[in-house]
């Protein structure tokens, strides 16, 4: 029980820190530039880990890291940045939000994670919220903004998933780490084809690349990766569902959007569905703990009675 709270605390480090990416993106980072918005975010960041993890791929995670790589960072990070220019800040986190009923999906065909009635009843609640929350939104809707944000959620879906299913032997830092270069190193060509030089950066540009690296790449990433590995897919997915709240409760204290009536409860919706999911991971981890005990306890008694 104590475990799973403890990872499910470290995985919310990940969608606390992108709900505070899309403002900082839309406030201070360069608009028109997602490609090298986006290779400039994944880089330097696996740069970083990969110092730390002092770890090269082999066999097949040179195409593994590849394929990854194009799922969670450099496709993603494109449709991300492109979004988060297009649509309010709270619409353009709360889409992401479907993220979870798309990955108990996936996990069950993809790693028969049948999904729990807690999950699946979190995720209709948290569902519900975010539906109250982009209802009553503020702001003019941009298609493009919302084809961005769907598509980006749809493949990192998919991305999460089969990281899940392919990291188990692999630690958290490498296989995080190849993921972010691969991923940028992907984008640079697009970048330099489509957009032309890089960007000019003045002092505000980069200090929020700096925040959007550091934070909410490099180590958002890595505790995002360190609870798909020791939590269900569904209940990471749910967990996800803290980046809306944190981009609507943003964007109302210091991007002056309004919260209405409506949003507050969308956030008191999603807020449960997040614990509803936290429920479901801490029951069967308890059942296991028990089962483990009572294991040890007939295998004692038969020592017990047993020759010598």
């Amino acid at each position: 029980m104590k475990a799973t709270v403890g990872w499910a605390a470290i995985t919310a480090i990940a969608p606390v820190a992108w709900g505070t990416n899309y403002y900082v993106t839309h406030e201070f980072l360069p608009a028109g530039h997602p490609l090298w918005g986006a290779a400039i975010r994944a880089l330097p960041a696996g740069l970083l880990l990969l110092l730390l993890a002092r770890r090269r791929p082999r066999g097949s995670w040179w195409w593994k890291s590849l394929v990854l790589g194009t799922l969670n960072m450099s496709a993603f990070f494109a449709l991300i940045y492109l979004a988060a220019q297009l649509l309010p800040t709270s619409l353009a986190s709360t889409i992401m939000a479907t993220s979870p009923v798309v990955m108990m999906l996936l996990a069950w065909s993809l790693l028969a994670e049948r999904p729990r009635p807690r999950h699946l009843a979190g995720a209709l609640v948290g569902v519900a919220g975010v539906c109250l929350m982009v209802l009553s939104g503020t702001g003019a809707v941009d298609g493009l903004g919302v084809l961005a944000s769907v598509a980006a959620m749809l493949m990192s879906s998919l991305g999460y998933v089969l990281a899940k299913r392919w990291s188990a032997q692999v630690d958290v830092l490498s296989a995080t780490a190849w993921q972010l270069v691969a991923g940028g190193l992907v984008l640079l060509p697009f970048a330099v084809a489509v957009e032309g030089p890089p960007p000019a950066l003045p002092p505000p540009a980069l200090l929020g690349f700096g925040y959007v690296t550091v934070v909410a790449t490099a180590v958002a990433f890595a505790a995002w990766f360190a609870g798909l590995r020791h939590l269900p897919a569904g209940t990471v997915g749910l967990l996800g569902l803290l980046n809306p709240v944190t981009g609507v409760l943003l964007g109302t204290t210091i991007a002056a959007e309004t919260l209405t009536p409506r949003q507050i409860c969308g956030v008191a919706l999603t807020l449960l569905g997040v614990l509803l999911g936290q429920a479901a991971a801490a029951r069967p981890a308890a059942t296991v703990s028990r089962g483990s005990a009572r294991i040890r306890r007939s295998r004692a008694r038969g020592s017990a009675v047993r020759p010598g």
